[in-house]
């Protein structure tokens, strides 16, 4: 008989379809174990088990008994059948489990398309074109000097070279025949490369969900390779504060969360160089943008204070270094550049997205929207610019919605309701298997239009023509017969409140920032939208909610990832970097949760 405590034991778990296999202790979750093999479960509430969103089924093998919190989430037929939350369970013995589709986080629809102006090319990364005569028993300089020699000629003095670039300087110019293009950051030598290939950029959006990247060429401006990919972070909390609690509650959290994020970049990286054929050394410079955690928690920095009032970061100026210092697998001596953050919950990426949409340029009063777990809100109006950032959760992302999911393939992203008969579109045209975000709110508008809801969110009884017998918790979309699982997929009362408090929380922030100034809606010319979930929403139907305000239609403009081309202009051009600077000091933020008349103000936007 073993004596091996249940702490010492260890059991394999064999993931299916995705084919992946890992051994855990005993004491380690199903969970735990998706996070160790790379695989992406949906862990929206972080793992305390009350999301209900990454599920599994037990195939083969025995699993701890359901807890609480599993009883409550998943109903007595589907324990029956094996579904499980993978949070809550763990193995009693090797197990094999199904990995259900609609709890993976990596094939989502992610956005990398954005409304690209012209590029003014003034990188921070220039070329330099050197030849020199080789070592003879007549010039026994050292190549460092040899190549030093070669710059100053060229009016390029007090060079400083990185000791990655000089580890490899000796090979390398004998390769080259003593011809070479150095990559120069100012006057440091930053890459050595031949004299044919391009000098290489990428800019990156570090969204809390989705990662956006661009392959630049430094010397044309043109874009040569684009990707998308998760943010591997969802595994540990899929909202900002989870994830500052996870790096809060583990001695090593901020490590974690910052190695997987850097591995998921470098494999990134890796697929933009397949596109375009080229190759990592190429890359002498990085700009990446992100929200004020994402943002920390790449450059490794403390994100406690993040989490308490009155959220204040570590670093609000841009920052500089070497793109090894992080983990980074670039060129050899490639550098980062990470521009301004605005406040504890508003970051690069909205100064991204301003700088990108030209906001103070455009001489109009407009609002800017960037909308995304945490949205982030602009007003420009009369040479004044008040920021704020407005909680609004995941909901947009499919996160605490009964069958919401992301854009995924079967996800439903389109709803009509229309002489009581329900239409869906899904992404991909395959069989429903859920709702994503624009397919929620799309849902939800046509209810209030078909008088199904009312303005405070109670739902009535009516059903479409031909339904089954009226019910008043939920309204259903689709039946059992005709979804891809088996189950129907319905509006639940619940789904109903957490959209009101996701639209909520944008219209009060919108409102505050129009009483800031002394604005109506009305006053209002024009109205940018960006982001991914803000790409694929219905304008009318978010007015529909009230989570934007009713200005005509046609003042909207939906730019998609902005944040991302203004990643890309500030990876060509010091004067975008200039001029990003020059705008942070242009806003003021203002703090939504403790302004005055912020509780009163979202308390009466939450009807439709």
């Amino acid at each position: 008989m073993s004596n091996a405590s249940p702490s010492t034991k260890a059991f394999e778990v064999d993931m299916e379809p995705v084919g992946r296999r890992v051994t855990i202790s005993a004491s380690q979750t199903l969970l735990d174990a998706a996070q160790a093999a790379g695989v992406e479960l949906a862990a929206v509430c972080g793992g305390v088990g009350v999301c209900g969103k990454c599920r599994m089924r037990l195939m083969t093998g025995e699993l701890s008994p359901s807890s609480a919190l599993e009883q409550a989430s998943l109903t007595e037929e589907q324990l029956a059948a094996g579904y499980r939350l993978a949070c809550q369970c763990r193995p009693q013995s090797d197990v094999k489990v199904d990995v259900l589709p609609e709890s993976l986080m990596s094939a989502q629809r992610l956005q990398v398309e954005g409304q690209e102006a012209g590029l003014a090319l003034d990188p921070a990364v220039v070329p330099a074109h050197v030849a020199m005569d080789p070592p003879s028993l007549d010039d026994l300089r050292a190549d460092s000097a040899r190549l030093r020699a070669a710059l100053t000629e060229l009016g390029i003095s007090r060079q400083v070279m990185d000791l990655s670039v000089l580890q490899g300087l000796s090979d390398r110019l004998r390769d080259q025949n003593w011809r070479a293009q150095v990559a120069l950051y100012g006057n440091e030598i930053i890459g050595i490369l031949p004299e044919d290939r391009a000098l290489l950029g990428v800019a990156v959006d570090i969204g809390t969900t989705k990662l956006a990247a661009y392959l630049v060429d430094l010397q044309s401006g043109a874009t040569v390779a684009k990707g998308g990919a998760t943010n591997p972070q969802v595994a540990y909390g899929e909202d900002v504060l989870s994830r500052i609690a996870y790096a809060n509650e583990h001695d090593d959290g901020r490590q974690v969360l910052q190695a997987a994020l850097v591995d998921r970049l470098n494999a990134l990286v890796v697929d933009l160089c397949k596109q375009a054929t080229a190759s990592r050394e190429q890359i002498v410079e990085a700009v990446l943008v992100g929200n004020t955690a994402m943002h920390h928690l790449f450059a490794g920095l403390p994100v406690r204070q993040l989490g308490f009032v009155p959220y204040v970061p570590a670093v609000s100026e841009p920052m500089a270094f070497s793109a090894r210092t992080v983990g980074l697998d670039l060129g050899p001596g490639s550098r980062l550049y990470l521009p301004p953050n605005i406040a504890g919950f508003v970051g690069a990426d909205h100064v991204a997205m301003l700088l990108a949409t030209k906001v103070l340029e455009r001489g109009r009063r407009l609002i800017a929207v960037d909308i995304g777990t945490n949205t982030e809100v602009s007003l420009v109006a009369d040479d004044r610019m008040l920021s704020c950032s407005c909680a609004s959760g995941p909901a947009f992302e499919g996160a605490h919605i009964r069958d919401g999911m992301r854009a995924v393939p079967g996800a439903i992203e389109k709803v009509t309701i229309q002489d009581g008969h329900i239409y869906t579109q899904t992404v991909g045209d395959k069989a429903p298997v859920g709702i994503c975000g624009s397919g929620i709110l799309d849902a939800i508008a046509q209810m209030r239009k078909a008088g199904i809801l009312d303005r405070n969110g109670r739902m009535g009884c009516a059903e479409p023509a031909g339904s089954e017998a009226a019910r008043c918790t939920e309204f259903r979309l689709v039946s059992a017969g005709e979804t891809g699982h088996g189950q129907e997929i319905a509006v639940t009362l619940d789904d109903v409140r957490e959209i009101q408090l996701a639209k909520g929380a944008i219209r009060a922030g919108l409102e505050i920032l129009l009483r800031e100034a002394n604005l109506t809606h009305t006053d209002i010319d024009e109205f940018i939208v960006a982001g991914a979930f803000g790409t694929y929403l219905d304008i009318e139907s978010a007015i529909e909610i009230g989570m934007f305000p009713p200005i005509p239609v046609e003042r909207f403009q939906q730019v998609g990832n902005a944040a991302g081309i203004g990643a890309k202009l500030m990876l060509t051009s010091k004067a975008k970097r200039a001029e990003a600077a020059q705008l942070v000091e242009h806003i003021r933020y203002v703090e939504l949760t403790t302004h005055p008349a912020f509780t009163r103000t979202f308390a009466h936007v939450l009807r439709f």
